[in-house]
């Protein structure tokens, strides 16, 4: 008997575990799909709920804090969508065809990816939890890229601060949304940011 009420007890905790993953990722799915369609201000936690077919209640007993729906959302857009890998561009040797193998990729993620990111980006200006997120989840890996790039040019020192500003913004998204507005392709707005950096150098 206690075998089997151990047994019992061992299934209802798994299925109350699995409904409430359940839970969570619909939760998660609704709040993506509408950061996507009206942006995270506009996100209401009410239509969180209708969309995920929840109680307004239960979102809050999954995610007390919106900084923690924030970075679930994160996480979950990242794993759908994720960023290229630049790990293989520097394997090139030349820093200017290293960029180039860099920018290329992102920018096309960019326009796949273009509303998201757009809502994302102007919100997070709104939303201090969103700002902190983005902080942790995206402007340390960009800063990070943005080093590393850099140092492969090795400038000299009076032009080190303008490589690296002028790499900065090379991989910032609103620098591919202006060029792609002027009606450039990815791999042409690559190479005048390319041709941008270079010049940083003879400056």
């Amino acid at each position: 008997m206690n075998t089997m009420s151990s047994q019992r007890r061992t299934y209802t905790l798994k299925a109350r575990a699995e409904r409430q993953a359940d839970t969570r990722r619909r939760i998660v799915e609704a709040t993506a799909a509408l950061h996507v369609e009206v942006g995270p201000a506009r996100t209401t936690v009410a239509e969180i709920a209708r969309r995920a077919r929840v109680q307004r209640l239960t979102v809050y007993n999954h995610f007390p804090d919106e900084t923690e729906l924030f970075a679930a959302c994160g996480d979950y857009s990242l794993a759908q969508h994720p960023p290229p890998d630049p790990s293989a561009a520097f394997a090139i040797e030349d820093p200017a065809e290293r960029l180039r193998a860099v920018l290329r990729p992102l920018y096309r993620w960019y326009r796949k990816r273009a509303r998201a990111h757009a809502n994302v980006q102007r919100d997070r200006l709104l939303i201090p939890a969103l700002d902190a997120v983005m902080r942790i989840r995206m402007d340390q890996q960009f800063n990070t890229l943005a080093d590393a790039l850099a140092a492969g040019f090795a400038p000299a020192v009076h032009s080190a601060k303008g490589v690296r500003a002028a790499i900065a913004l090379a991989l910032d998204f609103w620098t591919w949304r202006r060029l792609s507005q002027e009606g450039l392709s990815e791999d042409a707005a690559a190479d005048l940011m390319v041709d941008s950096v270079k010049a940083s150098i003879a400056s």
